[in-house]
């Protein structure tokens, strides 16, 4: 009998150089992804470092949220990050920044990643996610919806969101 790896996953400092690299690697995922969608190429790395100035990660740490670094077998594979849509008394979160590096994509670690989101929402006294997508990310809104999420109307007019969903976690 064989076993497969085990996911671990685990708050991390969104300054951490581990956190750091995969959210730059999230945000090279996604860009080059629109980039091949509607100019045929992909992002340059200006537009990498517009994007990560312009959408930055620093609110993905407490006390209203948190960076949760993936591992596969001890190997760094992904992330995703949580944090309380308003104040202190918000009972709502937002999910960020899923991501799965290619090679550990189709093990399991979307949905270790979103049951350890889901902990850390209970941590912080949230009782609903939602979150905001692309049409064209398939895979992610596949995964969403394989976990409870369900489409909502639009909550935020980001300029890449094109697909608004939520979970009741009560």
């Amino acid at each position: 009998m064989t076993t497969s790896p085990s996911w671990d996953v685990a708050a991390r400092p969104v300054s951490d150089p581990v956190a750091a690299t995969l959210l730059r690697e999230y945000m090279t995922d996604v860009a080059d992804r629109y980039y091949r969608l509607h100019e045929g190429r992909d992002a340059t790395s200006e537009e990498i470092e517009r994007a990560l100035r312009e959408m930055p990660s620093d609110d993905l740490a407490p006390p209203d949220g948190v960076l949760l670094v993936a591992r596969h077998g001890g190997d760094v594979a992904g992330c995703a990050g949580l944090r309380r849509r308003g104040g202190r008394l918000d009972r709502t979160a937002e999910l960020k920044r899923v991501f799965l590096r290619p090679g550990k994509r189709g093990l399991g670690g979307g949905a270790a990643l979103l049951a350890a989101v889901e902990r850390a929402a209970d941590e912080l006294g949230v009782v609903r996610i939602v979150l905001d997508t692309r049409r064209d990310l398939v895979e992610a809104r596949a995964l969403y919806a394989r976990h409870g999420y369900r489409d909502v109307p639009a909550f935020n007019e980001g300029p890449y969101a094109e697909v608004w969903m939520a979970k009741d976690l009560i």
